[in-house]
C-alpha cells in the first residue's frame, strides 16, 4: 500500500485511493488527488493530480493536471502539466503533456506530444463541454 511518508509533496491532500488488493472498473471523474495501487479498467479524468504505483495495472485513457507513474498504463495519458515516469513505468499509449521526466528503465510504446499550451488546450475543451451541456 502507498506509505504515508512517502507520498510526494503535491499528494498531500488525497481524495481517493485505491488501494493494491481492488480492482474496480468504470468511468472516473474527479477534482482531487488520485492514488491507484491496484487494478483499474475504464477511464479517469481528474482536475487533480494522479500516483500511479509500481503494482498497478491501469487500462485506461487518463487526464489529469501531473502524474507519477510507475505501474503499468494501456491507455492515453493527457497531463496538462508535469508527467514523472519511474523506472518500472510501462505505458502503451499517446503521451500529451507540457513537461515530462523519464527514468532510465521506463518503458514507452506510444507517441508523445509535448506543448506548453496543452492546459489552454485542454480548458477550452472544458469550456465548450459546458456550453453544449447548458442546451
Amino acid at each position: 500500500m502507498f506509505k504515508k511518508e512517502n507520498q510526494p509533496e503535491n499528494f498531500k491532500d488525497v481524495e481517493t485511493i485505491i488501494g493494491e488488493s481492488i480492482k474496480v472498473k468504470g468511468n472516473f471523474n474527479g477534482n482531487g488527488n488520485i492514488i491507484v495501487d491496484g487494478i483499474l479498467e475504464g477511464s479517469l479524468k481528474t482536475k487533480g493530480n494522479l500516483f500511479v504505483g509500481d503494482k498497478a495495472k491501469i487500462t485506461a485513457n487518463i487526464e489529469a493536471r501531473e502524474m507519477i507513474i510507475n505501474g503499468e498504463v494501456s491507455g492515453n495519458l493527457v497531463v496538462l502539466e508535469f508527467l514523472a515516469l519511474g523506472a518500472t513505468a510501462r505505458i502503451t499509449g499517446d503521451i500529451e503533456c507540457a513537461q515530462i521526466s523519464v527514468e532510465r528503465g521506463a518503458v514507452i510504446n506510444g507517441k508523445c506530444h509535448m506543448s506548453k499550451n496543452i492546459a489552454n488546450v485542454s480548458q477550452k475543451e472544458e469550456i465548450i463541454e459546458q456550453t453544449d451541456d447548458e442546451k
